[in-house]
């Protein structure tokens, strides 16, 4: 509930530093519809000054941090034992797919495959588009649905996926890595204090260690910590708008999204109801189209968008979250300024080679 509520708590803040604009749009779900009620906005003729916009990305977005939550216990074993993990189509059902397969990493790659949904290991494809590992670990939630906490929740589900690596059971994927040479004697360099370190829970761990290595700051990071020549005036007029126009109430923190959940077509639906987001996790009729509001660093390099992988360019996906979630007719010079500041949030974590 407090993660819903938080936009809610911000309202004297943006009174305070963006008292210009349309009413802010809350975070939270099967509120009466206004569209039905109202005609959609179109951009304010003014904005704000760069000294407010400088003020409300400090307060509603902020730099990435230095470190992963979890970091603090990862050692150079762990991470090796992990990147090990990442690659490792053996614990596939017929030995052809890995983490990295869909997430992909090498030659400075975005983390993801680029693809709408993620072809399996036995053919299938998903239902849902495959988010970027950079960053990830610190949402607060992973999937679409949120329904893993952190990243070793999210690194145990895709191996028993019967649609992606299709293991039945844990101790299936533990039985395929004994057979390994060196496993048991890495996961023994990994978890020293463990009687039995070869487990399902550690292989989590150690895969989420290494995910917690891909961190990836960009120029907007680099202008926050002072240096105002690292945005350009568009870029600048981008994050202007970006504050200005609310899309922080839901984009928020210095991952911009990853944190909230939010009803997607909150004022105008959306096409695609086959897929009922946070819904099929919980049953609950509130969380129906609800789903974690997806970060946007490195948004530039991940196409194509959405949770069904449908919308091919970032032009459309900013129009169309302008219309569906803030009932704005953005113009063609808001989605550029709004792009461009995007932009700012691509980066590259320390490059990344398969094992060999």
């Amino acid at each position: 509930m407090r993660r819903r509520l938080f936009p809610a708590a911000t309202g004297l803040a943006f009174f305070l530093v963006t008292a210009i604009g349309p009413a802010p749009v809350h975070c939270q779900h099967h509120m009466e519809h206004p569209a039905s009620h109202r005609s959609a906005a179109h951009s304010p003729k003014k904005l704000m000054n760069w000294d407010q916009t400088l003020l409300g990305a400090h307060i509603y977005i902020g730099r990435l941090p230095a470190a992963m939550p979890g970091s603090e216990t990862d050692t150079p074993e762990r991470i090796a034992l992990g990147k090990r993990l990442y690659f490792e189509r053996g614990i596939s059902l017929n030995k052809t797919k890995s983490c990295h397969d869909c997430h992909l990493l090498t030659k400075n790659r975005p983390g993801t495959d680029n693809t709408p949904t993620s072809k399996g290991a036995t053919g299938v494809f998903g239902k849902r588009n495959t988010p970027t590992v950079i960053n990830a670990g610190y949402q607060s939630m992973q999937f679409w649905d949120g329904r893993a906490h952190n990243l070793a929740e999210q690194a145990k589900g895709p191996i028993l996926n019967p649609i992606e690596m299709a293991i039945r059971t844990p101790e299936d994927v533990i039985a395929l890595l004994k057979k390994e040479p060196d496993y048991a004697e890495a996961f023994r360099r990994a978890f020293p204090g463990d009687a039995d370190p070869m487990t399902y829970d550690n292989l989590a761990e150690a895969i989420a260690a290494f995910e917690r290595t891909l961190i990836a700051p960009g120029r907007f990071d680099r202008m926050l910590a002072g240096d105002q020549g690292a945005m350009n005036a568009r870029e600048k007029r981008g994050l202007t708008k970006f504050i200005q126009y609310r899309c922080v109430e839901c984009h928020t923190w210095a991952t911009v999204g990853g944190r909230l959940y939010a009803e997607l077509g909150r004022f105008h639906p959306y096409t695609d109801t086959a897929d009922l987001g946070r819904y099929e996790e919980t049953k609950k009729k509130e969380d129906r189209l609800v789903f974690k509001v997806p970060m946007l660093r490195n948004v530039t390099r991940t196409p194509p968008y959405f949770s069904d992988g449908k919308v091919a360019t970032l032009e459309e996906a900013v129009r169309l979250m302008g219309w569906h979630q803030r009932d704005m007719r953005l113009t063609r010079s808001d989605i550029a300024d709004l792009i461009a500041f995007l932009r700012t949030l691509e980066g590259n974590p320390p490059p990344v080679e398969e094992p060999r």
